[in-house]
């Protein structure tokens, strides 16, 4: 009685169209799992990374999905974006020894309140059993790249900006880097140089959308 009164005040959404979800659905609804383009998966030419993944492109409901998540304090998004993303990377990449993140500044972080790609590193490691481990800091708040649309610009602004984090725990081992978006992958390529650099032996990618390519597959 007390669920459905609790359903009945808080009805469950689809997490990237906000519809209401039917007795028998579960995250998404179906019109999103069936029309939301899922990311074709292929090793995207980002230096120092030896493959990634993602689930969605990042467009339509997936980019307002993930606005939501970032920048309007829908951190309870992520228990479904890591379900979805767990999924993801145990089809499509090798098992990893640690779970880490593309970090923000500590700025970003007390405006924000949250680190949003940490709540998703957490959900995907509940999710595959690995552990979450903090391997970088971003000491230097620069310019989000978001507004910088010529990669070349965007290499340049994350240059320098993240150091390694307790390397020892990291040192040799494979490690799975995770972002909520990725785009020129200008971020996961320098996030992963410092990794590689600090001792790491391998860094694979995972994220929630990207933009490229899109598919005709549907999201399971």
């Amino acid at each position: 009685m007390i669920r459905r009164a609790f359903e009945w005040l808080f009805p469950r959404k689809c997490v990237l169209c906000r519809g209401f979800l039917g007795k028998e659905e579960t995250d998404l609804c179906r019109a999103c799992r069936i029309d939301q383009p899922e990311y074709r998966y292929g090793k995207k030419k980002v230096p120092h990374i030896s493959d990634l993944t993602a689930v969605w492109m990042y467009q339509g409901h997936a980019a307002s999905s993930l606005k939501r998540y970032k920048f309007a304090n829908a951190r309870h998004y992520a228990p479904v974006y890591g379900r979805l993303l767990a999924m993801r990377i145990l089809r499509d990449l090798p098992r990893a020894d640690l779970v880490t993140w593309v970090p923000v500044s500590a700025k970003r972080l007390r405006r924000r309140g949250y680190d949003q790609v940490e709540l998703l590193a957490q959900a995907v490691s509940a999710e595959l059993g690995i552990p979450a481990v903090k391997t970088l800091e971003k000491f230097r708040d620069n310019r989000a790249n978001s507004g910088l649309k010529d990669p070349a610009e965007r290499r340049a602004n994350v240059l320098g900006v993240y150091r390694p984090v307790q390397p020892e725990v990291y040192r040799g081992k494979r490690v799975l880097l995770l972002d909520d978006i990725v785009t020129t992958g200008a971020t996961a390529s320098e996030c992963a140089r410092v990794l590689l650099t600090a001792g790491a032996g391998e860094v694979m990618f995972g994220a929630v959308a990207a933009s490229g390519t899109t598919s005709s597959k549907k999201v399971q």
